[in-house]
């Protein structure tokens, strides 16, 4: 599929605005359960919402080689806040797959449109007037008190065919909001519970989730590649993203807050490294130089790792070939495997921060929770991914008789 090119737009804020301003609102945004407003307004204005929407439709047409640098450099800061950019950009990517009607209702006030959703098969559909009658509850619905619209996954039923799963792009006005976040970690994330009831969705606001699953755009076109970019002032181009298998990219979207949030607690953690050893003095107790040196070298490692890891799964995303079903299988691998080392470098440099580090008034026990709260995501669990990894690297066919 030809990519899209387009000169893009400079970027209202950066992503690492929108950091700062999210870190001075951690505390508040934490208390509420659920992100500033003037945060949410900041992340519109950088980019995060229009990056994936297609060109036709005045979005960007990014790819996923810009994301990781704009998620972190927010994650750096408050985690809680780049877990909901990170979710915008994957709901607005997947509302793509809507036919061109339902992308054009979607955004016919422009591409500045946040989306929240769930992919989890928590409604129930029947066809009805050309369209579909949906019933549903879906937890853990994130930034879902911000969102101007929604996309949630239900098992339709047809008369005469078997039922299949489809997602629905649902308005604000059509679903209410029960406030049902109460994590330890991520909290301003507002992941609260989102309910439709018996709500009529028209046709051309559906589609087949497993167009979704296989990268299957709708005939007309709806999923697109280009230029574009979201606030780091300069994410260059990305690659054709229509054709990309939603399990080859979606843990992506759950690690890069991971990261941005490891990457700060290094900050933090070595600044204060920096101060003890200013302070050292000889035969006081406490730990010694080669303590902090080899806290700071193992998990500057596994920091570093778990970015290439993830660095590679979005060039491959982007490179607009198609994607085998081993490198999906091993994107899903490397995605668990980032979890389980972005814990432990957080873990490490948590429990080498000294009771300072571990203070309520310390930036660093936020990102230490909120690493935890991510890293407990259904999509993110090493033994299921390895498995599926296996089958695709060690197939073992039928016993030769």
């Amino acid at each position: 599929m030809p990519q899209q090119t387009q000169s893009a737009p400079e970027p209202a804020l950066t992503a690492r605005e929108v950091g700062a301003l999210a870190a001075g609102r951690a505390e508040a945004a934490e208390a509420a359960r659920s992100l500033d407003p003037d945060v949410v307004r900041a992340l519109l204005d950088a980019g995060f919402a229009r990056h994936f929407v297609p060109v036709a439709h005045g979005g960007s047409g990014g790819g996923f080689g810009a994301l990781t640098d704009a998620v972190t450099a927010i994650g750096a800061s408050c985690p809680a806040t780049a877990w909901c950019a990170s979710i915008a950009l994957s709901l607005s990517r997947m509302a793509g797959f809507l036919p061109e009607e339902g992308r054009k209702r979607i955004w016919q006030d422009g591409p500045d449109v946040l989306v929240a959703g769930s992919v989890s098969p928590r409604g129930r559909a029947l066809q009805a007037d050309g369209g579909w009658q949906l019933t549903g509850t879906w937890p853990y619905v994130s930034a879902v008190e911000h969102s101007d619209w929604a996309l949630v996954l239900g098992l339709a039923k047809t008369p005469d065919a078997p039922a299949e799963r489809r997602i629905f792009a649902v308005p604000r006005s059509a679903y209410a909001v029960e406030r049902t976040w109460s994590d330890i970690g991520m909290r301003a994330t507002g992941s609260h519970t989102l309910t439709v009831d018996d709500l009529h969705v028209p046709g051309e606001m559906s589609f087949p989730v497993d167009d979704l699953m296989a990268g299957r755009p709708s005939a007309d076109g709806g999923v697109s590649g280009g230029a574009g970019g979201v606030g780091a002032g300069a994410v260059g181009a990305g690659g054709a993203v229509a054709g990309v298998p939603l399990a080859a990219v979606n843990g992506l979207f759950f690690c890069l807050p991971m990261l941005g949030a490891a990457e700060g607690a290094l900050a933090h953690w070595s600044a204060y490294a920096q101060d003890r050893l200013r302070a050292e003095r000889p035969g006081v107790p406490g730990p010694g130089r080669a303590f902090y040196e080899e806290t700071l070298a193992r998990a500057g490692g596994e920091i570093d790792a778990a970015r290439l890891l993830l660095e590679r799964i979005a060039a491959v995303a982007d490179s607009g070939r198609e994607i085998t079903a081993l490198e999906t299988a091993r994107a899903q691998r490397d995605c668990a495997l980032v979890a389980d080392l972005l814990v432990g470098a957080v873990d490490r440099l948590f429990r080498a921060s000294g009771t300072a580090g571990h203070s309520e008034s310390s930036p660093l026990q936020r990102l230490w929770r909120d690493v935890h709260s991510a890293a407990g995501h259904i999509v993110l669990q090493f033994g299921p991914n390895a498995s599926a990894y296996a089958a695709q690297a060690l197939p073992v066919g039928p016993s030769e008789p």
